[in-house]
Parts: C-alpha cells; structure tokens; sequence
C-alpha cells in the first residue's frame, strides 16, 4: 500500500503508542507553547527597550528591561531544553514499544511466511525504519507544532504593534506557502523511492554476505559487482532527486524572505521619515527579528515534514507486518503432558504452494519408543513429515496425533518443548558454545550440559577450545567445522531432554570421528524415546526398528532393514543396492 503524503489513519495510530507516556506527551506540547510564547516576547521587548529607553536616554529602565530579557532567554533555554529532550525521549520509548511488538509478532510467523520474505526487507524494517518513526516526535510533529505556534504568537504580536507593516507580511506567506507545499509533495515520492531501494540494498547485501562462499566458489564477484552497481545507482538517483528538490526550494523560500524585510524596510522607513507615528524604530529593529521568525520556521517546517513523511512511510511499511496474519493457528487448550512417543499420520496433505501437494494423502504409525528411518529421493516429503510434526506448516487435510491426541489440541509451546530436532544444516549463533547449547533456558544448568557432553563424548572436544564452553563460535558458528557444528547441535538437543527425537540427515556432512561420536549419542538417547531419522547413511537404516519409503509424497513401503531387503522387487532394494551398499564398501 502506498503511503499519502499525511495519511491521518497511519498517523492515529501512531498516536496509540504515546498512550503509555501521556503525562510527558502533554509535557512536551505544554514546553512547546511555552518555547514560542518566551521566543516571540524577546523581539517584543526589544521594541520596547528601543522606543522606551534607548531613544529617551533611561539608562535605568534600559538596564531593568535587559535584565528581563534575560530571564525571559533564561526562560525560553529551559524551555528548549525539556522540549527538546521529552521529545526524543518519548520517540525513543515508543519506537522500543513498537520494536518490541514488531519482532514478537515476526516470532510468531509460519516459517512459510520466511519462506517468502527477504530477510534484508525484515532487517530493514526491524531497524532502520522503526528508527525513522522515532523522528516523526523528535524531529517532525512536535517541530511543527512548536513553529506553528511561533508562528500564530508573531503574528499576533505583529499584528498587535503595527497592523500595516504586518500586512506586507501577510501577502507575501501565501507564495511561500505553495511554494512548500509543492515542495512537500515533491519530496514525498522522492523519500518513498529512497526507502524503496534502501529495502532492496538492504536486501541483496545481506543474500549476497550469507552467500558470499557460493560467489567465490563460482566466481560471480563481478557479476554480483555489477549487479550492486546498478542497485545503488537507483538508490543514488532517489536520493539525487531529494537534494535537487531542496536545492530548489530553499534558495525561493530565502529570496522570498529577503524580499519581504526589505519591503518592511523601505516602507516602514519611508513612514517614519514622513512623519508617521503609529511606525517606530523599534518597529523596523522588531520585525527583522519578526520576519526571520516567521518565515524560518515556515522553511523549516517544509523540512519537519519531511521527517513526518518519512517517519510515516516507515510506519505504513512496519505496520504492514504488523497487520500481517501468517501464524500458526495456535489454539490448542491443553498442555502436553511427557509425551509416551506414540505418533500418528492419518490421510495427510500438504503442500508449500497451493495447488503443488508435496505430501499426498500419507498414513503413518510409530509406537512409542520406537526408531524409524525415513528414506527416498530428493525431494519426496521426508522433511516435511518433520516440519508438519513441528506444525512449522499447516496440514492441508488429515489429521496429525500424539498419544492419540490431535496436535492441533496441544498448545503449540508445549508441543515443542518435548519435541528435539537435529537439522543437517546447524545454525549456531554468534555466541558461546554453552549459549548455544542452551539457547539461555534457565532450567538447563552448566552442570546439565557438562554432563551430558560427557555422556555422548564430546566433552573432551569442547574442552580443547580456547575457553572451553565459553568460547565465541561467531556468525553461523564459522569458528568451527561441519562435523563439530553438528556435535554441537546434537548436544543442545539432548540437555533438552525431549521426549521426541528427530534427526534430519544429521550425519550427511561430518566426517567419520564426528560420526563415531553421534552413533554414541544416538544410542544413548533414543532409548526409551521415539526417535524419527531422515536417513542418509547406512548405520541409522540398519538399526532402525522401522524403515519408511517415501517417493514423490507417498509411503511406499514400510518394514525393518531385513524384511524390506527380503523383497524381490521394491523402491528400498534399489535403493539400497545403488546407493547404501556403495556407502558401505567404501567405509570398508
């Protein structure tokens, strides 16, 4: 949706956020009255001092007037001072509010919504435009109002002291005032342009930094060069057309200004050397001051609405993932007792993209504490049978149990909590190892993940790090190889203690001692545990109490190593000849 150059909507809602901090919200406004009324009484008194006592020669009164106009610049610095401050302050409160919400609700998201979403676009959104909505307080609305109300208070000063030389005022703001008006215009589809190609930098930067091994590999640096030049030629063009609108705009709205005072100038001197009384040198010395506060902030608020614009371009795009209704329907009532591990799939459907079914009306039956290898081809729905298990997907039709309950009946944390997962590909944050172990559950104690390194082998490994457990593994884990991302990743999900196991060709990429080790592991923690194994190599088929065949999203075959050989003809028995029993000579 495109954002209006002042859509009033966007802009109430906003508004909602400063419900929380309404006492420094009217603080701000209150401090905004009174930085206009101190900052247009200054040129007042100015007049006064020149008529009343520069001119009749009263150094006395001349000296109590400038003592008052430096309480009232006293007092219009403090005003200034909480103005400025409440108001940034207050932004910076409301953009950690909406933060907090934006990133809770994007928790919340079907990992099909990722599947979709660049991830440069969210960052972007997450960061850089929720800070541009701090800017509509601390820079955009409060701004305006304050110069309007300066504004409205010179006027009627100006008006209050000398009504002809207000008028030559009067007619000249109307030019400036479409003048700025155009300029906002202009300068609002320039700033929408702007955030446009900041989100597609964004977005190709960040593929391009997490790819960057596939670049060099097939050497795309130049490539991917000259497709970044062209991305940030748009961005640089965007940005070109802001700077040539207020190239623009403020040398007219400076001319304008200047034109003004010297009319003031001239005719008002005229009247005074006519002999006009109702026309002071207090006058002339106030409304220099007068115009300049006048027009400056209607210069400036051509600038405050930028931000306004800005700000409220990045609230339509942030509030569009606000407003975005892509969660797992979580509205299961019970919470899962330890799972027993029975698991059932009756008649299930689903597919990524509607109309594309990747599982077609699949059933399946694993009695609790059993081991089951799933194979196949690439591509036959092996890993979605582990995504639906996790309800990361909705089913399309059928029906998915445990324990002889609908998943769907379980609440969605507690469904997780007993269910672990080894990916083939580990994400490991850039933080320690004890950290990644735990992802910071209080419940699991450094005494927990010490013992259960030992128990599965690979303390001594973690050990030999420099600080042990406390060792940084950086970005995606990058400190460290393949093999020992996975340990890692097979450590963290057993101190969970789950009552579920699922491994997702976890052993595909590691090399034989990393294998050896999870072999242990394996061993040690599915027993007494259901445990679902994607199955790459052959020493998770062998030992599998059930072997599933799956083949462009049906079951196929069903049936431990021996049964499922013992057939003449069949999916496993071609598999298994071409491809397993080839793994197997070669670890001979």
């Amino acid at each position: 949706m495109k954002a209006k150059a002042f859509d009033t909507k966007i802009f109430k809602r906003i508004l909602e956020y400063t419900k929380p901090y309404q006492r420094r919200f009217n603080g701000v406004v209150f401090f905004a009255i009174a930085l206009s009324v101190f900052a247009a009484l200054r040129p007042y008194l100015l007049k006064h001092t020149v008529d009343g006592y520069i001119q009749h020669h009263d150094a006395k009164g001349l000296l109590s007037y400038i003592v008052l106009m430096f309480v009232v610049l006293l007092a219009e610095v403090f005003s200034q001072f909480y103005f400025v401050y409440w108001a940034n302050w207050l932004g910076q409160d409301i953009v950690k509010d909406i933060r907090n919400k934006l990133f809770r609700h994007m928790l919340s998201f079907r990992m099909k919504y990722y599947d979709n979403a660049p991830v440069g676009q969210l960052v972007t959104r997450s960061v850089s435009d929720i800070e541009s909505i701090a800017r509509i307080f601390s820079q955009g609305l409060f701004m305006i109002i304050s110069d309007l109300l300066k504004m409205v208070i010179v006027l009627i000063f100006m008006f209050c002291m000398n009504w002809k030389l207000s008028w030559i005022v009067i007619l000249a703001m109307p030019v400036l005032v479409i003048i700025t008006r155009v300029f906002q215009k202009k300068m609002q589809l320039a700033f929408e342009e702007v955030r446009t190609q900041v989100a597609n930098m964004n977005t190709f930067v960040q593929e391009r930094v997490t790819g960057m091994k596939i670049v060099q590999l097939f050497n795309r640096e130049d490539i991917e060069a000259d497709k970044f030049s062209v991305i940030n030629q748009k961005h640089n063009h965007a940005w070109i057309k802001t700077i040539l609108y207020n190239s623009i705009f403020f040398p007219i709205a400076d001319i304008i200004s200047s034109l003004t005072l010297g009319f003031v100038v001239w005719y008002g001197g005229a009247r005074i050397l006519g002999g006009d009384a109702t026309t002071t040198f207090g006058d002339l010395f106030t409304y220099t001051m007068f115009i300049g506060m006048l027009f400056n902030p209607l210069r400036q608020i051509a600038d405050k609405f930028n931000e306004m614009q800005l700000g409220m371009i990045s609230a339509n795009r942030v509030f569009e993932i606000l407003d975005t209704k892509d969660q797992i329907q979580d509205t299961g009532t019970h919470e899962a007792p330890v799972f027993k591990g029975d698991i059932s799939f009756k008649d299930v459907h689903f597919g990524y993209i509607e109309g594309e079914e990747v599982i077609k009306g699949i059933s399946l039956n694993v009695k609790a504490g059993e081991t089951i290898a799933i194979v196949g081809a690439t591509g036959a729905g092996k890993s979605t049978i582990i995504n639906l298990l996790n309800r990361f997907y909705e089913i399309n039709a059928g029906e998915i149990c445990i324990d002889g309950k609908n998943i769907d009946d379980y609440t969605l944390a507690s469904i997780r909590k007993q269910i672990a997962v080894v990916l083939q590909d580990v994400f490991l944050f850039a933080d320690t190892i004890l950290n990644n172990i735990t992802l910071n559950n209080p419940e699991i104690t450094m005494e927990d993940v010490v013992t259960s390194a030992k128990r599965i082998g690979v303390h001594e490994f973690i050990m030999s790090l420099p600080n042990g457990y406390n060792y940084n593994v950086k970005e995606r884990g990058v400190m460290l190889s393949s093999g020992q991302r996975q340990l890692i990743a097979f450590l963290r999900a057993y101190v969970s203690n789950p009552s579920i196991l699922i491994l997702d060709e976890a052993t595909s990429s590691i090399d034989t001692y990393s294998e050896e080790l999870i072999q242990r592991a394996t061993e040690t923690i599915t027993k007494g545990r259901t445990s679902i194994v994607i199955a790459h190599r052959l020493a998770t088929i062998v030992n599998a109490d059930k072997i599933v065949v799956m083949d462009k999203g049906h079951i196929v075959e069903q049936g431990s190593h021996a049964e499922l050989l013992n057939r003449e003809t069949g999916f496993y028995k071609n598999l298994y000849y071409s491809q397993f029993l080839v793994e197997a000579r070669e670890e001979e």
